[in-house]
């Protein structure tokens, strides 16, 4: 008889304990393809948004350099060509440093007026030498300096509040340090200068009077018209205007302007400066034609406008100056 092989019972099996139940298995969610759209769509935003802020920020740091052109090596001094002058620093800051420096350019023994120079946008002092020739020929007193940013005044940004600010410390040094009158003093400018001048003037209807030599018409348009600004909101941005018009309307002291004709062969009529329409003011336009003649042009206008400007001025009700 043969033998039967009994089978093994089976066993259940026993349950992994690291296997969860297939009914208990986590469902992960999708995302869906509109919340990645609108994430994506944020971030392109919010970096685009970056980049233009950043773009701005620069534009706000920068755009100075647009209109104004500084140096700081000062290549010539009115030694060359002979006049005698002191070096000065003035403006001076709590602790004692100097802001500004300038030269003294004395005139004749006796010097009625003393002109106060402000030059234009490029250059230093140095590049003005040549123009203090005609104003020493005439007798005057000088008095030279560079704006913040410019020769061997401190470095800081040009900006038109700045340049104010510079032309009333020019100002208070000759009236307070060299004890010179304020009707004594006569603004005289060039270029960009020109339209500070103007404004400054407009603010001093103390000073004895106001020189203007080929004031700019829109000098803000070299910030205003650059491929950049149009990026940016740029008037939000930049605060200098140099509003020459609205000066002119307010301007009360005697002022001489100058200005060049078109090059010859250029066929037009000359047009007077907007703002030298607006003053009401005493006034004196001279056109330059000549380059040969320049200079004695301008020493022969100078005259004539500083011998009528008036010997005594209306300070108050019933106050008069003689001078």
């Amino acid at each position: 008889m043969s033998k039967q092989h009994k089978k093994a019972p089976i066993k259940p099996a026993t349950a992994d304990p690291n296997t969860v139940p297939r009914s208990q298995t986590a469902v992960h969610p999708t995302v869906s393809g509109r919340w990645l759209l609108i994430a994506v769509s944020v971030m392109i935003a919010a970096a685009a948004l970056c980049a233009w802020g950043t773009l701005c920020l620069l534009f706000w740091q920068g755009s100075w350099q647009l209109l104004y052109h500084p140096t700081a090596a000062v290549t010539r001094t009115p030694a060359s060509v002979g006049l005698h002058y002191d070096s000065v620093d003035f403006a001076a800051t709590p602790s004692g440093a100097t802001l500004l420096h300038g030269w003294w350019v004395p005139g004749n023994p006796g010097s009625r007026f003393t002109a106060i120079y402000l030059h234009g946008a490029s250059g230093n002092l140095g590049d003005s030498v040549d123009a203090l020739i005609p104003l020493h020929s005439v007798g005057l007193n000088i008095f030279d300096f560079d704006y913040r940013g410019y020769g061997q005044s401190r470095f800081e940004h040009p900006s038109e509040a700045r340049w104010h600010e510079d032309a009333d410390s020019a100002i208070g040094y000759l009236v307070n340090t060299r004890h010179i009158p304020p009707d004594s003093i006569v603004l005289v400018g060039e270029g960009l200068g020109a339209n500070l001048a103007l404004e400054v003037a407009a603010a001093h209807p103390e000073l004895a009077g106001l020189v203007v030599d080929e004031p700019l018409q829109a000098p803000v348009d070299a910030i205003f018209n650059d491929s950049r600004a149009k990026l940016v909101p740029a008037r939000l941005l930049v605060r200098d205007r140099w509003d020459s018009k609205l000066a002119a309307t307010t301007l009360r002291i005697s002022s001489l302007w100058f200005c060049r004709t078109s090059p010859p062969g250029q066929l037009g009529v000359p047009e007077n400066p907007a703002a030298f329409d607006n003053v009401t003011a005493p006034k004196m336009l001279v056109w330059l034609t000549d380059t040969t003649h320049t200079e004695r042009d301008i020493e022969e206008s100078l005259k004539r406008w500083l011998d009528d400007l008036p010997r005594e001025r209306q300070v108050g009700p019933g106050q008069v100056i003689l001078k």
